[in-house]
């Protein structure tokens, strides 16, 4: 077996986790802090460490859960991100957004290709019901209506929370977040050590976010730390870094830059 076999991949069973957990970008922040991943938080004592605040055992649980699925499952994310810590709200909910993707199909479907579809259409908003007949149709049979309903306002409400939809009535204007550059490059650092069914420039983790074609390439042109180049039938990276832990280890505050000012 090659190392190449042996990376995570992205989710391709549709389930309906989502329903008891969104986006969650607090929560997903509180979880990085909390744990570097070489041990596993328990409920009971996540519980009475507050460490998802003031929420009951059973929620804590739901949330170690959906954690562990959309970070522990694709390593080295978990202490990469724990030791970087990223401070800036845009970063940190584009980071979960791409998380969400990576362990849901189905909201991985919804924003990457059913919203740019709506977007390339006459009319670039959406509609809760359009959502619920979506997922009607990509989901199985044996779902209830009240299920597709549930969670369609579940992919709504999490593409909002990510800045892919700009309001939470009908019709909701489509929208795309602003991408940081620290942003960018955790994706690109974490995706390249993830198995996944397209490749990198035609992902729709990055065309969710309005990075695709000329636009996308221009971005990578610019980033600190990859040298991209594109030629006739040849795509270099340059990646500076050796894997996703080895960047976030040089984003990281030196000892003397977090003490500064103490």
């Amino acid at each position: 077996m090659t190392a190449a076999d042996e990376r995570p991949a992205e989710e391709t069973r549709v389930h309906t986790r989502l329903m008891k957990c969104a986006l969650e970008v607090d929560d997903c922040r509180s979880y990085w802090q909390h744990t570097d991943g070489t041990q596993s938080v328990d409920a009971q004592t996540a519980f009475e460490g507050y460490v998802f605040g003031a929420r009951s055992l059973p929620r804590v649980k739901v949330l170690l859960a959906n954690m562990r699925a959309r970070f522990d499952a694709f390593p080295p994310s978990l202490p990469a991100l724990h030791l970087w810590r990223p401070d800036g709200l845009e970063t940190r909910r584009l980071i979960c957004h791409w998380h969400l993707q990576l362990a849901d199909p189905l909201y991985r479907d919804f924003t990457g290709t059913y919203l740019e579809g709506r977007r390339q259409g006459a009319r670039a908003d959406v509609t809760r019901d359009l959502v619920t007949r979506w997922v009607g149709d990509q989901g199985p049979t044996r779902w209830t209506m009240a299920s597709r309903v549930q969670i369609a306002s579940k992919l709504l409400s999490s593409a909002h929370a990510a800045g892919l939809v700009a309001k939470t009535r009908d019709p909701r204007p489509l929208s795309y977040p602003r991408v940081t550059d620290e942003a960018l490059e955790y994706v690109l650092h974490l995706l390249r050590g993830v198995k996944t069914e397209t490749a990198l420039l035609q992902s729709p983790y990055l065309a969710s976010v309005g990075l695709a074609g000329s636009t996308l390439e221009d971005r990578l042109r610019q980033l600190p730390s990859l040298r991209f180049r594109r030629q006739p039938g040849l795509v270099d990276f340059g990646w500076q870094h050796a894997d996703l832990l080895a960047w976030a280890q040089a984003q990281a505050p030196t000892p003397l830059a977090a003490g500064a000012g103490q």
